[in-house]
């Protein structure tokens, strides 16, 4: 089947979350993963979600974000959002930590974050941090804090919540300064990051028989309203990279990432991904990955068992 989305009720219900718990009105939710290791209440479902996340995972294990396998050992601080598909194999029975889950609307009230915005959920970003010893009982401490008020009948608990979520984004940006960048601001800049944008926003592909609309440069320049060249010029000035070679990358890896964590056939997927017909799905991808598609999904289902997130 293609990639769905996983709503944070959806995720409430599945998690089987108590009633103080699931007061989807604030859309927020904290949990101990020792705890939902024991109760069984983890899902590898290889989805995106439409809300964001952030894990504290004390632990050896690997992870499938987008279409790719990162593997992470010790104490880690991981980002996720719902612009990109992510899951895990089976943890180890020794893992530990703690993730909160949150919507967009939980931070409207807060004119400071404006998720969009903030370098750590921003697309193509990798942030996946590693933590020594007292950055990791700081962080803990947050998420002990934050699953107390949870749990009280304070009036203001949520906006205490937010603020400890606050701080947790503030010290991961903290520590690794050089995984963003202030944005630029003249004008290839910003076009340039808007093309990027565009593309960023078509992925993952959810439903059979959707298509892309956006799949060549003429396609994004007629969208922005701008000449072919000028982007063309714009994006390669930027990113030293021709505009072409991103969509074709970026197909390439849903490509990848569909024949590896799908039941679609071939053809489904090269359909989806908007090509003409299988034959010409099946050129791109041996150009690009050096083998056909049906190779790759072999190659991938007869190698050894690999987590994902």
């Amino acid at each position: 089947m293609p990639f769905a989305t996983q709503t944070l009720e959806e995720f409430y219900r599945s998690s089987l979350c108590s009633p103080k718990q699931t007061d989807a009105g604030h859309h927020f939710n904290v949990a101990d993963i020792a705890e939902r290791l024991q109760s069984g209440q983890l899902y590898p479902t290889y989805i995106r979600r439409d809300f964001y996340k952030i894990m504290l995972f004390r632990g050896d294990a690997q992870f499938h974000f987008g279409d790719e396998t990162i593997a992470i050992s010790g104490d880690s601080l991981l980002f996720f959002n719902p612009r990109v598909p992510y899951t895990y194999a089976s943890l180890p029975a020794n893992a530990r930590g703690y993730f909160c889950v949150f919507k967009e609307d939980f931070f409207k009230e807060d004119l400071r974050i404006n998720l969009d915005e903030v370098p750590l959920f921003l697309p193509g970003v990798k942030p996946i941090f590693s933590l020594d010893p007292g950055q990791c009982e700081e962080l803990s401490r947050l998420f002990r804090k934050m699953l107390a008020e949870l749990n009280s009948t304070y009036t203001y608990k949520y906006q205490l919540i937010r603020a400890y979520v606050t701080e947790i984004i503030y010290f991961a940006m903290k520590l690794a300064p050089l995984t963003y960048r202030p944005a630029d601001t003249n004008a290839s800049a910003r076009i340039t990051a808007v093309f990027l944008e565009l593309l960023d926003r078509q992925f993952p592909v959810e439903l059979s028989g959707r298509r892309l609309l956006l799949r060549t440069p003429k396609d994004f320049a007629d969208k922005l309203a701008i000449h072919i060249n000028y982007l063309n010029r714009a994006v390669k000035a930027q990113t030293g990279k021709t505009t072409s070679e991103h969509i074709f990358d970026r197909l390439a890896a849903e490509a990848k990432a569909m024949l590896r964590h799908t039941d679609m056939n071939i053809a489904e997927v090269g359909y989806s991904l908007g090509f003409q017909d299988q034959a010409h799905f099946n050129n791109f991808f041996r150009k690009r990955v050096h083998m056909s598609p049906s190779a790759f999904r072999l190659a991938d289902t007869t190698a050894p068992a690999a987590p994902a997130l």
